[in-house]
């Protein structure tokens, strides 16, 4: 896997405990993002359809429906990669952050993408430079951004004033962290690594309260573990799994009960994972796909059932992926989209139905470490990413 910001990365990967998630399968003695960047508000939010759209969704009058097929659309201002997309309550997506910005500084800049026009505008610019942060769309229709390597402190955007703006400290500042929006909507945020200096793996967890905008502390996972996925179930508990130890991949999972604030295990996966996707699927399972099992990819998938709170396989996709995107489409499948340590611009789709992967469009680039949103319209925007060549400032629908 490429180093993304070679020098903080081999700053972390010489301190005991962590290095940066894109670091995790590189030898750098660990051993294999929301992403989420990917994952429920793993990376401050998970991805998502398929299907015909107007051409205005490229920002292209005229263009004619079709389906199964990428497009490009207006590329950002600046290349990104391990950055946050949200989707707001006015139908634009919030990009923010990532790397590696001009002269390779982490970006402090955000923009706003408009499917009515097809283009990116920018927007107020976060208080601190951040990547491998979260960003959660609260109840308000204010985004929580937390989280980053080497930053303190969290912050809200107001889309009416189009500004970030300091809100309360975390317990403890952290990267490579899940953040996932519960039922009483207050956001649990979990796990990652420690920051800034001295790095190492956290347990704990901890709870913001959107109307008192502060940070309390709730009870710790039973591992200590960084670039898991975190997905909100239809029970309103909260599922972990997989990860790094710093060491080795896990595949261990974990569930948070809102009401009692604890963290309690749960079976286990069929495979050790890090940096793979979850993505909840409209029968109430969670499908989990991909990733690294501490120096392979995956092309193996798995689903949660919590019923029973057991894994088990289901058909594996046409190649192994991790830092790849997943995204639930509004006819029920899931669209999963690059990733790979030189960036695949392959993608596929998995049938829950079936259980089955099928090949789709390619993307018009190979991407990793991109982000992928589902629209009103039920296209779904690729931004950003990693390929061989760089990062990339071009995005892309899926249509």
């Amino acid at each position: 896997m490429k180093l993304p910001v070679l020098s903080l990365l081999i700053i972390a990967a010489t301190t005991p405990g962590c290095t940066g998630r894109s670091g995790l399968l590189t030898g750098t003695g660990t051993g294999g993002t929301s992403s989420a960047a990917g994952a429920t508000s793993s990376a401050g939010g998970a991805n998502s359809s398929g299907g015909g759209t107007a051409g205005a969704a490229t920002g292209t009058a005229g263009t004619t429906m079709r389906k199964g097929v990428f497009v490009p659309t207006g590329s950002m201002s600046v290349a990104r990669a391990s950055h946050t997309a949200t989707l707001l309550e006015s139908g634009r997506v919030l990009v923010a952050g990532g790397y590696p910005g001009e002269n390779g500084r982490i970006l402090t800049s955000a923009e706003l993408y408009d499917s009515a026009t097809g283009t990116f505008a920018l927007t107020g610019s976060m208080t601190e430079p951040r990547f491998e942060h979260t960003a959660t769309l609260l109840p308000s229709g204010m985004v929580l951004t937390a989280g980053g390597m080497n930053v303190a402190g969290a912050e809200l955007y107001l889309p009416a004033a189009g500004t970030f703006t300091v809100t309360g400290s975390p317990t403890e500042d952290r990267f490579s962290l899940t953040a996932t929006l519960l039922r009483n909507g207050k956001v649990l945020v979990a796990g990652g690594c420690s920051s800034p200096y001295p790095l190492y793996l956290l347990a704990s967890a901890e709870l913001y309260d959107p109307v008192a905008g502060i940070f309390t502390a709730t009870g710790s996972m039973t591992v200590a573990r960084m670039a898991s996925t975190a997905t909100s179930l239809s029970n309103g508990k909260v599922l972990i799994a997989g990860g790094s130890d710093a060491v080795n991949c896990l595949a261990s999972a974990e569930l948070y009960d809102p009401a009692a604030g604890i963290f309690t295990a749960t079976g286990s996966m069929t495979a050790e994972r890090c940096l793979s996707t979850a993505t909840l699927l409209p029968t109430g399972k969670v499908l989990i796909v991909g990733g690294g099992d501490s120096g392979n990819f995956l092309a193996s998938a798995e689903l949660y059932d919590p019923v029973t709170g057991t894994f088990t396989l289901t058909g594996s996709m046409t190649v192994a992926r991790e830092l790849h995107t997943a995204t639930l489409l509004l006819d029920g499948t899931v669209l999963i989209a690059g990733g790979d340590v030189s960036g695949r611009a392959s993608a596929e789709l998995y049938d829950p139905m079936t259980g089955t992967f099928t090949a789709t469009g390619s993307m018009t680039a190979a991407r990793s470490d991109h982000t992928a949103t589902l629209l009103p319209n039920g296209t779904v925007l690729i931004v950003g990413g990693d390929n061989a060549g760089g990062v990339l400032a071009s995005a892309e629908l899926y249509e």
